[in-house]
């Protein structure tokens, strides 16, 4: 009489999981996706995992090692796609993965270099700031210009920056931002939107922003946005991170401002694209 031949040996999920080095939260998963097929169960019924399963689970770990997705797996068991093809999406997921960590570590050198928070933002904005002394931009210029590259771009924000420049190496012109600023905050909620004060500080942020022009070219800035452009179109401006529109984005941020206010801004911005009819000695009563 012959003996009984032995059953194969059969692990747990536990320990399939631990000789495959995963979880056996990965297992279920892989079962759940078609990955792994379901193992059969034993007399407690718990899934029962044998020599097959344990080989298909250490080939899943090596492509998980290599970067291949589930999928592209699940389709090279199966066979129903090409190897070719899938090792060549996977180099391209490979390649962009590469330039993100150089992207990365080419941001983290910049904040080295620069020993502040403008180091995150865009090169061009960076480079542009970078002669800059210490301490000439204060956090609010920062805060800014990382709103403005939100909404316009670097290219955008790299051309706030010259106004950032000017302010920062002409006092006056930055005393005078600083008090335009205060008078804009005083339009509360108490002032009339028609109140004359409204349109003469409009007149006020026109003339500054006339006067910082003025600054500007005398300094050379505005030649120098004409090579961010060029840099920029050359594709050295930096990742692109505007994904709303500025209506979309101004409507998104917590601003609350008074009627009064809105107005005040709405007449600057006539006066700086030349209507004629927002320039209260012009015609007093084109406004009314």
């Amino acid at each position: 009489m012959y003996p009984s031949p032995t059953p194969p040996r059969e692990v747990r999920i536990g320990d399939a999981a631990a000789f495959a080095g995963t979880t056996p939260r990965a297992v279920r998963h892989y079962h759940q996706i078609g990955l792994l097929p379901e193992p059969a169960r034993g007399g407690d019924g718990r899934r029962r995992y044998g020599y097959a399963d344990m080989v298909r689970l250490l080939w899943i770990r090596k492509m998980s090692e290599t970067g291949i997705g589930l999928d592209d797996m699940r389709a090279a068991f199966d066979e129903a796609r090409d190897v070719e093809d899938v090792l060549g999406r996977l180099e391209e997921t490979l390649a962009a993965q590469e330039a993100e960590i150089k992207r990365r570590r080419a941001a983290v050198r910049r904040l080295r270099a620069v020993g502040s928070p403008l180091g995150l933002l865009s090169p061009l904005v960076t480079d542009r700031l970078g002669h800059l002394p210490p301490g000439a931009l204060r956090p609010s210029d920062l805060d800014a210009l990382l709103i403005t590259e939100r909404i316009f771009g670097p290219l955008g924000a790299a051309i706030q920056a010259g106004v950032f420049i000017t302010l920062a190496t002409h006092p006056g012109l930055r005393a005078e931002a600083d008090r335009l600023d205060a008078a804009d905050a005083a339009l509360d909620d108490t002032v009339d939107p028609l109140d004359p004060r409204v349109e003469e500080l409009a007149a006020q942020h026109f003339a500054h922003h006339e006067a910082l022009l003025l600054a500007m070219e005398a300094a050379g800035l505005d030649e120098a946005e004409e090579e961010l452009f060029e840099i920029h179109d050359a594709g050295a401006g930096g990742e692109e991170d505007t994904v709303m529109s500025a209506g979309q984005a101004v409507a998104k941020m917590p601003y609350g401002f008074s009627a009064a206010r809105t107005r005040c801004m709405e007449l600057t911005a006539r006066l700086l694209a030349g209507d004629p009819s927002a320039d209260p000695s012009a015609d007093p009563s084109a406004d009314s």
